[in-house]
C-alpha cells in the first residue's frame, strides 16, 4: 500500500493526473519527440497583430495545423506569409495548454518549389498592372547625354566595377553610387530608400541630383532576385521623378521592376551602354554633322548668289530708276495743284452764295438796337413802379413802428426804470433798497435811489396826493402791473 500515490482513489490503486499535470506531460512528450520538424502546407488566414508576432494556419487537403512566428524571428524571415502560398516551415511542435491545442513554432520558412513563387509573382504582377503602374504613358524618356548618373547596387560586387569601367570607356560622366544589399531580407527596404533618397537630392548642392538612375544586380535564382519583385521597390520606381533603367540579372531574368522602369537593359553592362554614348562615336558624328552643315551653307550661298545675279540683271540703273520716280512725282504734284485750285474755287463760290443769304450787319444791329431801346423803357417803368411800392410799404411800416414805440408810452405819462447796469426793472423786488436807478421820462432821464419802505394802500389820500420825490416816483412804476406787462 505504500506505493499507492497520495492522490489515488480509495477505491482503486490507479494513479490520476490533474489537468495541468496532464497538459505538462503531453507538452514535454511532444516537444521531446518533435523538437525539430519540417512541415509543408498552404498558408491560410495569416495575421500580424500589434504585438509583432505572425499567426497563420498550415493546411493541406484534409488537416490544418496552427503556426506562429515570434516577433524576433519574423524580422529575419526572407519569405512573408501570404494567403494561399505553398511553403515548407521548419521549427518545433509545442502545445498551447490554455486551449488544449498543439502548434508549430516556425523559425524558418521557404517556398515549396519555384512554381509557387512564380504564381505569387504573377498574381502580384497582375494586381500592379491593374493599377496602371506598368502603363507605357507613365514612362519617362531617357536623357541622351546625362551629366550625372546614380547607380543603386552592391558596392562590393563585380556589377559596379563593370558599370564604371564601361562608362569610363564610353563617355566621362559623373557617377554617384548608393550602395545597398541586393539579396536577402531587408534588401527591398534599402533599395526603395535609395530611390527615394536620390529623388530627394537638390539639383544644385554638394551631392547633386542625378539625371538618370540605374538599378543593377548580377544574375541569380528567382529567390535571389526576389527583393526586386517586392511591392515597395516597384512603387518606389513608379514614383521616381528621375528616369530609371532596370538592369537586374541576365537577359532571361525578369523582375517586376523591369515592367515599371522607364527602360529595361538585358545586363548591367548594357545599361551603361544605353545610358551614355561613345565619346569617339559622338565626335565622329559631330564631324559628320559639321561637314554636312558646311556643305549646306556653301550650297545655300551659291544658290543665293545665283539668284542675286539673276535679279541684278533684271534691275534698272539707279539713275534711270530715280528719273522715272522723279517724273512720276512731278505728275502727281501737278495733279495735286490742280485739285487744290478747283477745291478753292468751289469753296469761294459756296462762300459767296452764303454771303448773299446773310443779312447786312448794320441791319441786324439796327434791329437789336430797337429791341434794346424798347426793353430799356419797359425796365425803367418797372423799376419806378417797384420803387414806389417799396417806399409806400416802408412809410407804412415806419408809422406802425412809431405807433408801437415805447416813447409813445412815455408820452402818456409812463416812465422806464433801468438799473445802473442798463437792465430794465419791472418789479420792486428786482432791486434791493438803496440801489441806484435811472428813470426815463418823455423829455429827459433822471437819476434816483430806491428807499427801503414800500408805500401801502393804507396811507391817507393826502399822503397819496402829496408830491413825491423822484426816488419815490421811481419805485411806484415798478409796482404798476400795467407798466410791468408793457415792458
Amino acid at each position: 500500500m505504500s506505493d499507492i500515490p497520495l492522490n489515488s482513489d480509495a477505491g482503486s490503486n490507479m494513479p490520476y493526473f490533474t489537468v495541468a499535470e496532464l497538459s505538462g506531460a503531453i507538452k514535454k512528450t511532444i516537444e521531446g519527440q518533435f523538437e525539430f520538424v519540417r512541415v509543408r502546407g498552404e498558408i491560410s488566414r495569416p495575421s500580424m497583430p500589434a504585438s509583432g508576432h505572425i499567426y497563420f494556419t498550415l493546411k493541406d487537403a484534409q488537416v490544418s495545423l496552427s503556426a506562429v512566428i515570434w516577433k524576433g524571428m519574423a524580422a529575419s524571415m526572407t519569405v512573408r506569409p501570404e494567403e494561399g502560398l505553398d511553403v515548407i516551415c521548419s521549427g518545433k511542435i509545442t502545445t498551447f495548454g490554455g486551449q488544449s491545442k498543439y502548434q508549430i513554432i516556425v523559425n524558418q520558412m521557404e517556398v515549396a518549389g519555384e512554381g509557387a513563387l512564380l504564381k505569387q509573382l504573377e498574381d502580384r504582377r497582375k494586381r500592379l498592372a491593374a493599377e496602371g503602374l506598368f502603363a507605357p504613358e507613365r514612362k519617362q524618356p531617357i536623357p541622351a547625354l546625362p551629366r550625372r548618373i546614380g547607380v543603386i547596387t552592391s558596392p562590393s560586387g563585380a556589377v559596379i566595377r563593370d558599370i564604371l569601367h564601361r562608362l569610363s570607356e564610353r563617355f566621362g560622366t559623373h557617377v554617384t553610387v548608393w550602395g545597398v544589399p541586393v539579396q536577402g531580407h531587408g534588401a527591398e527596404d534599402q533599395i526603395a530608400a535609395a530611390i527615394d533618397g536620390f529623388n530627394a537630392l537638390p539639383e544644385a548642392g554638394t551631392v547633386a541630383r542625378p539625371d538618370l538612375l540605374i538599378i543593377a544586380r548580377g544574375g541569380g535564382s528567382l529567390e535571389d532576385l526576389w527583393c526586386f519583385n517586392e511591392e515597395i521597390v516597384v512603387r518606389a520606381v513608379a514614383d521616381s521623378k528621375i528616369p530609371v533603367i532596370s538592369a537586374v540579372g541576365h537577359e532571361t531574368d525578369t523582375t517586376l521592376i523591369d515592367y515599371v522602369a522607364d527602360l529595361r537593359a538585358p545586363t548591367p553592362t548594357a545599361a551603361a551602354e544605353i545610358a551614355t554614348p561613345v565619346a569617339r562615336e559622338l565626335q565622329t558624328r559631330l564631324l559628320e554633322l559639321e561637314t554636312r552643315l558646311s556643305g549646306a551653307i556653301s550650297r545655300r550661298f551659291d544658290s543665293a548668289e545665283t539668284v542675286l545675279r539673276g535679279a541684278g540683271r533684271g534691275l534698272l540703273h539707279p539713275a534711270e530708276l530715280i528719273g522715272r520716280q522723279t517724273q512720276h512725282l512731278d505728275m502727281l504734284t501737278s495733279q495735286l495743284h490742280a485739285k487744290i485750285e478747283r477745291h478753292l474755287g468751289d469753296r469761294q463760290i459756296q462762300i459767296a452764295r452764303l454771303a448773299d443769304r446773310l443779312p447786312a450787319p448794320s441791319e441786324r444791329l439796327g434791329k437789336v438796337s430797337d429791341r434794346l431801346s424798347t426793353a430799356s423803357v419797359r425796365l425803367d417803368g418797372f423799376v419806378d413802379q417797384k420803387l414806389a411800392t417799396l417806399l409806400q410799404n416802408v412809410s407804412g411800416l415806419d408809422r406802425l413802428l412809431q405807433a408801437n414805440s415805447f416813447e409813445r408810452v412815455l408820452d402818456r405819462g409812463f416812465a422806464l426804470i433801468t438799473s445802473d447796469t442798463g437792465q430794465t426793472v419791472k418789479r420792486a423786488a428786482d432791486l434791493p433798497a438803496g440801489a441806484d436807478v435811472q428813470i426815463r421820462f418823455a423829455d429827459a432821464v433822471r437819476a434816483a435811489r430806491l428807499e427801503g419802505d414800500q408805500i401801502t394802500k393804507d396811507r391817507s389820500e393826502g399822503e397819496a396826493a402829496r408830491p413825491k420825490s423822484p426816488k419815490k416816483s421811481a419805485a411806484k412804476p415798478a409796482k404798476d402791473a400795467g407798466q410791468t406787462e408793457l415792458f
